[in-house]
Protein backbone atom coordinates (compact mmCIF):
# COMPACT_ATOMS: atom_id res chain seq x y z
CA UNK A 1 0.00 0.00 0.00
CA UNK A 2 2.87 2.36 0.80
CA UNK A 3 4.49 1.65 -2.57
CA UNK A 4 1.23 2.51 -4.39
CA UNK A 5 0.87 5.82 -2.53
CA UNK A 6 4.46 6.75 -3.29
CA UNK A 7 3.98 5.97 -6.97
CA UNK A 8 0.91 8.18 -7.20
CA UNK A 9 2.67 11.06 -5.43
CA UNK A 10 5.65 10.74 -7.81
CA UNK A 11 3.62 10.88 -11.01
CA UNK A 12 3.86 13.93 -13.21
CA UNK A 13 0.99 16.22 -14.17
CA UNK A 14 1.38 19.02 -16.68
CA UNK A 15 -0.77 21.49 -18.61
CA UNK A 16 0.21 21.96 -22.27
CA UNK A 17 -1.05 24.75 -24.55
CA UNK A 18 -1.04 23.82 -28.25
CA UNK A 19 -0.50 26.79 -30.57
CA UNK A 20 0.02 27.28 -34.28
CA UNK A 21 -1.47 28.56 -37.50
CA UNK A 22 -4.93 27.41 -38.63
CA UNK A 23 -4.88 23.86 -40.03
CA UNK A 24 -1.41 23.10 -38.64
CA UNK A 25 -2.76 19.84 -37.23
CA UNK A 26 -3.30 20.85 -33.59
CA UNK A 27 -6.68 19.14 -33.28
CA UNK A 28 -5.50 16.01 -35.10
CA UNK A 29 -2.53 15.75 -32.73
CA UNK A 30 -4.81 16.09 -29.70
CA UNK A 31 -7.19 13.41 -30.95
CA UNK A 32 -4.33 11.03 -31.78
CA UNK A 33 -2.52 11.58 -28.49
CA UNK A 34 -5.63 11.12 -26.34
CA UNK A 35 -6.90 8.18 -28.39
CA UNK A 36 -10.36 9.74 -28.53
CA UNK A 37 -12.22 12.41 -30.50
CA UNK A 38 -11.71 15.52 -28.41
CA UNK A 39 -11.45 18.30 -30.98
CA UNK A 40 -13.30 18.53 -34.28
CA UNK A 41 -11.32 18.46 -37.51
CA UNK A 42 -12.01 20.20 -40.81
CA UNK A 43 -10.03 21.35 -43.82
CA UNK A 44 -11.31 24.88 -43.14
CA UNK A 45 -8.99 27.20 -41.18
CA UNK A 46 -9.96 28.17 -37.62
CA UNK A 47 -12.30 25.24 -37.07
CA UNK A 48 -11.40 25.38 -33.37
CA UNK A 49 -13.02 28.37 -31.67
CA UNK A 50 -12.51 27.52 -28.01
CA UNK A 51 -9.70 26.38 -25.75
CA UNK A 52 -10.48 22.67 -25.74
CA UNK A 53 -9.02 20.30 -23.17
CA UNK A 54 -7.82 16.81 -24.01
CA UNK A 55 -6.24 14.54 -21.42
CA UNK A 56 -3.48 11.98 -21.97
CA UNK A 57 -2.88 9.43 -19.21
CA UNK A 58 -0.08 6.86 -19.28
CA UNK A 59 2.65 5.39 -17.07
CA UNK A 60 4.53 8.71 -17.12
CA UNK A 61 1.65 10.67 -15.65
CA UNK A 62 -1.02 13.01 -16.99
CA UNK A 63 -0.83 15.75 -19.61
CA UNK A 64 -3.79 18.12 -19.94
CA UNK A 65 -3.70 19.62 -23.43
CA UNK A 66 -5.47 22.83 -24.34
CA UNK A 67 -6.15 22.98 -28.08
CA UNK A 68 -6.31 26.69 -28.86
CA UNK A 69 -7.81 28.40 -31.92
CA UNK A 70 -5.44 28.74 -34.86
CA UNK A 71 -3.55 32.03 -34.83
CA UNK A 72 -4.35 34.06 -37.92
CA UNK A 73 -3.45 37.68 -38.58
CA UNK A 74 -6.69 39.58 -39.07
CA UNK A 75 -8.45 42.49 -37.40
CA UNK A 76 -11.95 40.98 -37.71
CA UNK A 77 -13.79 40.78 -34.40
CA UNK A 78 -14.11 36.99 -34.47
CA UNK A 79 -10.41 36.50 -35.13
CA UNK A 80 -9.35 38.97 -32.44
CA UNK A 81 -11.49 37.08 -29.94
CA UNK A 82 -9.94 33.77 -31.03
CA UNK A 83 -6.45 35.23 -30.65
CA UNK A 84 -7.21 36.43 -27.11
CA UNK A 85 -8.34 32.90 -26.18
CA UNK A 86 -4.99 31.52 -27.36
CA UNK A 87 -2.80 34.10 -25.65
CA UNK A 88 -4.62 33.64 -22.34
CA UNK A 89 -3.57 29.97 -22.18
CA UNK A 90 0.19 30.45 -22.61
CA UNK A 91 1.15 31.97 -19.26
CA UNK A 92 -0.54 29.33 -17.14
CA UNK A 93 0.77 26.32 -19.07
CA UNK A 94 3.66 24.16 -17.89
CA UNK A 95 4.67 23.63 -21.52
CA UNK A 96 3.85 24.96 -24.97
CA UNK A 97 3.54 22.74 -28.04
CA UNK A 98 4.03 24.86 -31.15
CA UNK A 99 2.71 23.00 -34.21
CA UNK A 100 4.03 23.92 -37.65
CA UNK A 101 2.73 22.63 -40.98
CA UNK A 102 5.87 21.88 -43.00
CA UNK A 103 3.85 21.33 -46.19
CA UNK A 104 3.15 25.08 -46.40
CA UNK A 105 5.49 28.01 -46.87
CA UNK A 106 6.15 29.73 -43.55
CA UNK A 107 6.03 33.34 -44.68
CA UNK A 108 5.11 36.43 -42.70
CA UNK A 109 2.24 34.86 -40.78
CA UNK A 110 4.39 32.05 -39.33
CA UNK A 111 7.09 34.58 -38.46
CA UNK A 112 4.56 36.72 -36.59
CA UNK A 113 3.27 33.72 -34.64
CA UNK A 114 6.81 32.61 -33.77
CA UNK A 115 7.43 36.13 -32.50
CA UNK A 116 4.23 36.02 -30.44
CA UNK A 117 5.30 32.81 -28.64
CA UNK A 118 9.05 33.58 -28.47
CA UNK A 119 8.95 34.44 -24.77
CA UNK A 120 7.92 30.84 -24.01
CA UNK A 121 10.96 29.14 -25.62
CA UNK A 122 12.24 27.74 -22.33
CA UNK A 123 9.13 25.58 -21.99
CA UNK A 124 8.48 24.93 -25.68
CA UNK A 125 8.39 21.82 -27.85
CA UNK A 126 8.03 22.35 -31.60
CA UNK A 127 6.20 19.76 -33.68
CA UNK A 128 7.05 19.95 -37.38
CA UNK A 129 3.88 18.30 -38.59
CA UNK A 130 2.64 16.70 -41.83
CA UNK A 131 5.93 15.03 -42.77
CA UNK A 132 3.77 12.43 -44.55
CA UNK A 133 2.70 15.04 -47.14
CA UNK A 134 4.33 14.98 -50.58
CA UNK A 135 4.77 18.74 -50.13
CA UNK A 136 6.62 18.37 -46.82
CA UNK A 137 9.81 20.38 -46.38
CA UNK A 138 10.73 19.64 -42.78
CA UNK A 139 14.34 20.81 -43.01
CA UNK A 140 13.23 24.15 -44.41
CA UNK A 141 10.79 24.59 -41.52
CA UNK A 142 13.44 23.56 -39.01
CA UNK A 143 15.93 26.12 -40.35
CA UNK A 144 13.23 28.82 -40.35
CA UNK A 145 12.30 28.11 -36.73
CA UNK A 146 15.87 27.85 -35.48
CA UNK A 147 16.46 31.40 -36.69
CA UNK A 148 13.40 32.80 -34.91
CA UNK A 149 13.39 30.55 -31.83
CA UNK A 150 17.09 29.83 -31.12
CA UNK A 151 16.56 28.89 -27.46
CA UNK A 152 14.54 25.77 -28.37
CA UNK A 153 17.07 22.93 -28.41
CA UNK A 154 17.29 20.53 -31.38
CA UNK A 155 15.90 17.59 -29.38
CA UNK A 156 12.77 19.64 -28.69
CA UNK A 157 12.11 20.20 -32.41
CA UNK A 158 10.46 17.00 -33.59
CA UNK A 159 9.32 15.91 -37.05
CA UNK A 160 5.97 14.14 -36.90
CA UNK A 161 2.76 13.18 -38.62
CA UNK A 162 -0.19 13.50 -36.25
CA UNK A 163 -2.44 11.95 -38.89
CA UNK A 164 -0.27 8.86 -39.35
CA UNK A 165 0.72 8.67 -35.65
CA UNK A 166 4.42 9.09 -36.43
CA UNK A 167 6.57 10.39 -33.53
CA UNK A 168 3.53 11.44 -31.49
CA UNK A 169 4.92 9.59 -28.48
CA UNK A 170 8.28 11.27 -28.97
CA UNK A 171 6.51 14.63 -28.63
CA UNK A 172 4.75 13.43 -25.48
CA UNK A 173 8.07 12.33 -23.98
CA UNK A 174 9.54 15.79 -24.58
CA UNK A 175 6.49 17.46 -23.02
CA UNK A 176 6.60 15.25 -19.91
CA UNK A 177 10.07 16.70 -19.23
CA UNK A 178 8.34 19.99 -18.34
CA UNK A 179 5.60 18.42 -16.22
CA UNK A 180 6.08 18.83 -12.47
CA UNK A 181 5.50 16.06 -9.96
CA UNK A 182 1.95 16.78 -8.84
CA UNK A 183 -1.43 15.12 -8.23
CA UNK A 184 -3.51 14.46 -11.33
CA UNK A 185 -6.01 17.14 -12.25
CA UNK A 186 -8.53 14.58 -13.55
CA UNK A 187 -9.36 10.92 -12.94
CA UNK A 188 -7.34 8.63 -15.22
CA UNK A 189 -10.43 7.51 -17.17
CA UNK A 190 -11.07 11.08 -18.40
CA UNK A 191 -9.91 12.13 -21.86
CA UNK A 192 -11.70 15.52 -21.88
CA UNK A 193 -13.61 17.79 -19.50
CA UNK A 194 -16.01 19.19 -22.10
CA UNK A 195 -19.68 19.45 -21.19
CA UNK A 196 -22.13 17.22 -23.07
CA UNK A 197 -23.90 20.13 -24.77
CA UNK A 198 -20.60 21.61 -25.98
CA UNK A 199 -19.51 18.29 -27.47
CA UNK A 200 -22.83 17.87 -29.26
CA UNK A 201 -22.59 21.39 -30.69
CA UNK A 202 -19.05 20.78 -31.92
CA UNK A 203 -19.94 17.50 -33.65
CA UNK A 204 -22.88 19.11 -35.46
CA UNK A 205 -20.70 22.06 -36.48
CA UNK A 206 -18.01 19.72 -37.78
CA UNK A 207 -20.48 17.77 -39.92
CA UNK A 208 -21.90 21.00 -41.30
CA UNK A 209 -18.50 22.55 -42.04
CA UNK A 210 -17.32 19.49 -43.92
CA UNK A 211 -20.34 19.61 -46.24
CA UNK A 212 -20.76 23.32 -46.89
CA UNK A 213 -18.69 25.54 -49.14
CA UNK A 214 -17.26 29.03 -49.50
CA UNK A 215 -17.95 31.41 -46.60
CA UNK A 216 -20.79 29.43 -44.99
CA UNK A 217 -18.61 27.19 -42.73
CA UNK A 218 -17.31 30.30 -40.98
CA UNK A 219 -20.80 31.80 -40.75
CA UNK A 220 -22.36 29.05 -38.65
CA UNK A 221 -22.62 28.22 -35.00
CA UNK A 222 -24.76 25.67 -33.17
CA UNK A 223 -27.23 26.44 -30.41
CA UNK A 224 -28.79 23.83 -28.13
CA UNK A 225 -32.42 24.68 -27.37
CA UNK A 226 -33.38 21.62 -25.30
CA UNK A 227 -31.75 18.50 -23.87
CA UNK A 228 -33.65 15.79 -22.04
CA UNK A 229 -32.90 12.22 -20.97
CA UNK A 230 -35.96 10.32 -22.18
CA UNK A 231 -34.69 6.99 -20.91
CA UNK A 232 -31.62 5.78 -19.06
CA UNK A 233 -29.86 5.20 -22.38
CA UNK A 234 -31.45 7.84 -24.64
CA UNK A 235 -31.10 11.62 -24.79
CA UNK A 236 -33.32 13.89 -26.90
CA UNK A 237 -31.69 17.06 -28.20
CA UNK A 238 -33.14 19.97 -30.16
CA UNK A 239 -30.47 22.09 -31.81
CA UNK A 240 -30.25 24.94 -34.30
CA UNK A 241 -27.63 25.48 -36.97
CA UNK A 242 -27.41 29.27 -36.97
CA UNK A 243 -26.33 31.29 -40.01
CA UNK A 244 -25.81 35.01 -40.57
CA UNK A 245 -28.04 35.68 -43.57
CA UNK A 246 -31.39 34.52 -44.94
CA UNK A 247 -29.73 33.54 -48.23
CA UNK A 248 -27.50 31.06 -46.35
CA UNK A 249 -30.45 29.34 -44.69
CA UNK A 250 -31.66 27.74 -47.92
CA UNK A 251 -28.16 26.45 -48.73
CA UNK A 252 -27.82 24.79 -45.33
CA UNK A 253 -31.29 23.23 -45.61
CA UNK A 254 -30.62 22.05 -49.17
CA UNK A 255 -32.98 20.94 -51.93
CA UNK A 256 -35.79 18.92 -50.41
CA UNK A 257 -34.07 19.42 -47.01
CA UNK A 258 -31.37 17.02 -48.21
CA UNK A 259 -28.41 18.88 -46.69
CA UNK A 260 -29.81 19.36 -43.20
CA UNK A 261 -30.96 15.71 -43.18
CA UNK A 262 -27.45 14.55 -44.06
CA UNK A 263 -25.88 16.75 -41.39
CA UNK A 264 -28.34 15.40 -38.83
CA UNK A 265 -27.81 11.72 -39.73
CA UNK A 266 -24.01 12.00 -39.83
CA UNK A 267 -23.98 13.93 -36.55
CA UNK A 268 -25.98 11.17 -34.87
CA UNK A 269 -23.54 8.55 -36.18
CA UNK A 270 -20.58 10.47 -34.79
CA UNK A 271 -22.26 11.16 -31.45
CA UNK A 272 -22.96 7.46 -30.97
CA UNK A 273 -19.21 6.83 -31.19
CA UNK A 274 -18.62 9.31 -28.37
CA UNK A 275 -21.45 8.71 -25.90
CA UNK A 276 -22.53 5.47 -24.25
CA UNK A 277 -26.19 6.41 -24.72
CA UNK A 278 -28.25 7.08 -27.85
CA UNK A 279 -28.70 10.66 -29.07
CA UNK A 280 -32.00 11.52 -30.79
CA UNK A 281 -31.38 14.79 -32.62
CA UNK A 282 -33.92 17.33 -33.87
CA UNK A 283 -31.89 19.74 -36.03
CA UNK A 284 -33.21 22.95 -37.58
CA UNK A 285 -31.75 26.08 -39.21
CA UNK A 286 -32.28 29.69 -38.16
CA UNK A 287 -30.83 33.11 -38.98
CA UNK A 288 -28.94 35.19 -36.39
CA UNK A 289 -28.04 38.26 -38.41
CA UNK A 290 -24.39 39.36 -38.34
CA UNK A 291 -23.63 37.29 -35.25
CA UNK A 292 -19.86 37.55 -35.78
CA UNK A 293 -20.09 41.29 -35.07
CA UNK A 294 -21.97 40.92 -31.78
CA UNK A 295 -19.69 41.11 -28.76
CA UNK A 296 -22.16 39.56 -26.32
CA UNK A 297 -22.70 36.50 -28.50
CA UNK A 298 -18.97 36.10 -29.26
CA UNK A 299 -18.21 36.19 -25.55
CA UNK A 300 -20.81 33.48 -24.96
CA UNK A 301 -19.59 31.24 -27.80
CA UNK A 302 -15.83 31.62 -27.47
CA UNK A 303 -14.14 30.87 -24.15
Amino acid sequence: MIESDEREVGEKTGVVAIVGRPSAGKSTFLNTASGEKVSIVSSYPQTTRNAIKGIVNDSRGQLVFIDTPGLHMSDKKLNLKLKSVTVEQLDGADAVLYMVDCSRDEGEEEALIASLVSSYQKKMVIGINKIDSNKAKAERSRAFLKTLLPKVSDERIIDLSAKEEQNVDKVLTALFEFAPVAPHLYPTEYYTDQDVDFRICEVIREQAMNRLEQEIPHSIFVEIADMEMKKANEMWVRAFLCVERESQKGIVIGKGASMIKTIRVESIKELRKIFSYRIDLDLQVKVVKNWRQKDVLLTKLIK
